[in-house]
């Protein structure tokens, strides 16, 4: 198991007073949120495009609390895990749309492991003992660069398209290595007007065709054109979606099945590596044949659609309209499966007045994680296991703990490596009873 960073002692350093202070230092451990992290003085410092292992110089930019923030100035000593970025967007004040372009990509999924480590101990108090023996290697991507069938663009001021800054201005891009080289093509082919949409999805489903999808304040349809086959699609403020041009929806092959997801609906970008994702799913839910799921979160139901086949009755809980429209259609082959509309946290409540019980409870909640609420009701309702499908390990960590403390132990956690070149992390969990 790799190191956990351990918090070092303060020196009474005035943190406010050393802004515009250039220091040197060397990085120790990554930090989640894509930092590296040394210490200065006493004071942990959080530097971007920075590597454990470096020593450096750097520009102290601000404070939070205790924690310094830098800018690199100077590389002293290099890792030998650094490598040079391929993108042209990438570096310091510029994109911020990933992170670790700059590590080599094993070493990428070392630091991840240590990163997920760290916040199961500091975060959700979790034994080293409890760590080592549930969190497995991490699992790569199937592929590194190109895999994202998702461009999400902001508006700059000057009007084209981008990805955030570290700064929270937006980097108009011309590059982007991440996605799907076809959406870049698009990107480019695009001509449109529409000061209405601050913000843009460009989507490739896994049969080739390609959709637009604009989150809009109005009904107002865009001026825009295009050489290719583009289906265009309107978000309103209250979610709804609105076609206006081709389908309304996207198509996804995931192992071997096919999902059809509605635009405004969730899913992750990865598409190549969902399979895998897939199969952690179904290792850890331990389906014996006979079992009633529940499936929270659900979005268009690729879960249920690989366990239906072991269970008694799925009960499938998704708020999203369009996306539970969605999973009636991808999951109508089975006779087994409930799909629910509505929020997760008044469905289970309705759930514990009738007294329903289920041996196995799936969630697969945004980055924020669970409410309290929802872990004090699922244990109510839940007799025997609890699969967590994680994306951000700071979340996973505390509900860890909030699940442990409501009668489960942590068995199990696989973690899996969906956006390379980022610092993000999924991961697959099992508690028990």
């Amino acid at each position: 198991m790799p190191k956990r960073s351990k918090m070092r002692s303060r020196r009474g350093t005035s943190n406010t007073a050393l802004k515009g202070e250039a220091v040197e230092f060397e990085i120790h451990d990554m930090a989640h949120g894509g930092y590296g992290l040394g210490h200065y003085r006493g004071a942990p410092v959080f530097v971007p495009y920075t590597l454990p292992g470096e020593a450096i110089s750097a520009q102290i930019t601000g404070a939070r609390g205790r924690a310094l923030f830098g800018r690199g100035l100077r590389l002293q000593a290099a890792s030998s895990d650094r490598v040079e970025p391929r993108c042209p967007h990438f570096g310091p004040g510029r994109c911020w749309g990933c992170h670790w372009q700059h590590i080599d990509y094993a070493a990428q999924l070392l630091l991840k492991q240590d990163v997920l480590a760290d916040q199961l101990s500091r975060i959700g108090a979790l034994p080293d003992s409890v760590i080592e023996e549930a969190v497995r290697p991490l699992a790569p991507a199937p592929a590194s660069w190109g895999y994202d069938h998702r461009l999400q663009l902001l508006r700059a001021k000057s009007g084209d398209w981008g990805l955030r800054r570290q700064d929270r201005g937006i980097e108009a891009i011309g590059e982007c290595y991440l996605a799907h080289p076809d959406l870049i093509d698009l990107l480019h082919d695009l001509d449109l007007e529409y000061e209405r949409a601050a913000r843009m999805t460009l989507w490739r489903g896994s049969d080739g065709r390609l959709m637009a999808v604009f989150e809009i304040d109005g009904e107002e349809a865009p001026a825009l054109a295009t050489d290719r086959p583009l289906s265009v699609n309107l978000i309103l403020p209250d979610r709804q979606p609105i076609n206006l041009v081709g389908d309304a929806h996207k198509i996804f092959e995931i192992a071997g099945r096919t999902f059809r997801v509605t635009a405004g609906a969730y899913m992750r970008g990865n598409i190549g590596a969902l399979a895998g994702l897939v199969a952690s799913v179904v290792e850890a839910a331990r389906m014996q044949g006979g079992e009633r799921l529940l499936d929270l979160y659900a979005g268009v139901g690729v879960f249920s659609a690989f366990l239906a086949d072991a269970a008694d009755l799925i009960t499938l809980v998704e708020s999203y309209p369009p996306a539970a429209n969605d999973a009636d259609v991808n999951l109508s082959e089975f006779d087994n499966i409930d799909v629910v509309e509505g929020a997760v946290e008044t469905v289970l409540a309705d759930m514990v007045e009738d007294d329903a019980r289920y041996d196995v409870a799936l969630v697969d909640p945004p980055a924020a994680g669970l409410s309290e609420e929802v872990v004090r009701l699922l244990s109510l309702v839940t007799a025997r296991r609890i699969v967590y499908v994680s994306s951000d390990p700071a979340s996973l960590a505390r509900d860890s703990r909030r699940l442990m403390d409501a009668g489960f132990q942590l068995r199990e956690i696989q973690p899996l490596d969906l956006a390379p070149q980022t610092y993000y992390i999924s991961a697959v969990a099992r508690f028990e009873r």
